[in-house]
């Protein structure tokens, strides 16, 4: 197969490394950046340039840019997609982006599955991408309700091939909900976290606790900022339940309620132990 990768950041490089790597598919790259393709094309990431010219030619195309960029991407160029081929995107939101390309692919004849890959890291960009950054991770497909047939024991093979450990299934909306609250919600949380003027000061005092909660606030805040405002009818009540339970918790200490706080500690403990018997399952 042909595959296209438009984006070649930290998850477009990856997706490039790793299909490289696993597959013997021939990989067509876009970036805007064109040390970005050259460095991709040295070390034989991508075999040639993803344009109008090539993309008449690819199997599958994989759109690793921000939400509103992948919508254009695939807006201007849906007129040159192969019919029957496979579109799918990287974004951290789906129902905008699946709201657009579900129709506009029906309308050109190629299929439009929305994707989330369930990885990453603190820096961005094609020099941190690696051909292992998928493995033992998810990657949500969000395949067209509407849609008769769609492709997707393809698209999940090529899933496993990067190494993927599962593929969840989902509609746009479930993924919107739940990612809010899994993704979203802990990188607001961390970055108010560090914020404390004590974070400066933690050297020598701080240990897994502290690395942990602090790891996500290192983040691109341009593309969380549009993930989280196109989100915000989700990650604003999700918010507003965890300030009503750290309400809890401040309540229980101006009172010095030692058994509100331990019963309080006690439940999360409970719920925690619940939450990884359910991923063993």
């Amino acid at each position: 197969m042909t595959i296209g990768i438009a984006g070649l950041g930290l998850i477009g490089g990856s997706f490039a490394k790793a299909i490289a790597k696993y597959t013997d598919y021939t990989i067509l790259g876009f970036d805007i950046s064109h040390e970005t393709i050259e460095k991709a094309t040295k070390d034989s990431s991508i075999h040639g340039l993803l344009d109008s010219t090539t993309i008449p030619n690819c199997d599958i195309i994989i759109v690793a840019l921000y939400p509103a960029a992948s919508i254009d991407f695939v807006k201007k160029h849906a007129g040159i997609i192969p019919k029957g081929a496979i579109v799918s995107d990287c974004s951290g939101t789906k129902r905008q982006i699946c709201a657009e390309l579900f129709p506009l692919s029906q309308r050109y004849g190629f299929h439009f599955i929305g994707g989330h890959p369930m990885a990453g890291l603190e820096r961005s960009g094609y020099d941190n991408s690696t051909a292992e950054l998928f493995s033992g991770a998810s990657m949500i497909l969000c395949p067209d309700p509407s849609a008769e047939n769609t492709p997707l024991e393809k698209l999940t093979a090529l899933c496993h091939a990067c190494r993927f450990a599962a593929v969840t299934i989902s509609t746009a909306e479930k993924h919107d909900e739940l990612i809010a609250y899994t993704s979203q919600l802990a990188h607001i949380v961390s970055s108010a976290y560090i914020k404390s003027p004590l974070s400066v000061q933690h050297h020598g005092f701080s240990a897994g606790s502290f690395k942990d909660m602090t790891r996500v606030a290192f983040l691109n805040e341009e593309m969380w900022t549009e993930l989280m405002i196109e989100n915000r009818d989700y990650l604003k009540p999700a918010l507003d339940a965890l300030i009503t339970r750290l309400s809890q918790y401040r309540d229980a200490l101006s009172g010095a309620d030692t058994r509100a706080l331990f019963a309080l500690l006690r439940e999360g403990k409970e719920i925690k132990q619940l939450s990884e018997k359910l991923d063993h399952e």
